[in-house]
């Protein structure tokens, strides 16, 4: 007699770790104290944020876009940086990995307080391709 087949059980990845064109983003959709973390890290600052600093929208044709804000200035805007985490189902098995090919996008967000200087375009896009692993291991909570 056969033995009746093992059901595999699945799960969304709870760490992403990219890099490319000189960015490294670390993604922890749920991490220490049950909320979200990522670590941004470009040429010139590392940066880490958590909690409500990391702002996630769903977007059904995209996947998650999770964003932070990298600058803020009172007179002159802001920079964000957002990547697009795509929908990725692993094993539950701590330890399963899968390689993942996605985009940031960083964005300076022009304002001046002169009103006459906001005319034209507000937000200029520097797209980078990120590539990496999303995973699933043990975060301590």
């Amino acid at each position: 007699m056969a033995a009746a087949p093992i059901a595999q059980s699945f799960t969304s990845p709870d760490h992403y770790q990219l890099s490319g064109g000189g960015i490294s983003v670390t993604y922890l959709p749920v991490g220490v104290g049950g909320l979200a973390h990522l670590q941004y890290q470009d040429g010139q600052r590392t940066i880490s944020f958590t909690g409500d600093q990391v702002r996630k929208v769903d977007v059904p044709d995209l996947g998650t876009i999770v964003s932070v804000t990298l600058a803020l200035t009172v007179d002159s805007g802001s920079t964000t940086f957002s990547v697009l985490i795509p929908k990725t189902t692993l094993v539950s098995t701590i330890g399963s990995s899968a390689p993942i090919y996605t985009e940031g996008i960083t964005t300076v967000h022009r304002f001046s307080l002169v009103p006459a200087l906001d005319l034209g375009q507000d937000e200029l896009y520097t797209v980078t391709h990120l590539t990496g692993t999303a995973s699933n291991i043990i975060i301590p909570l």
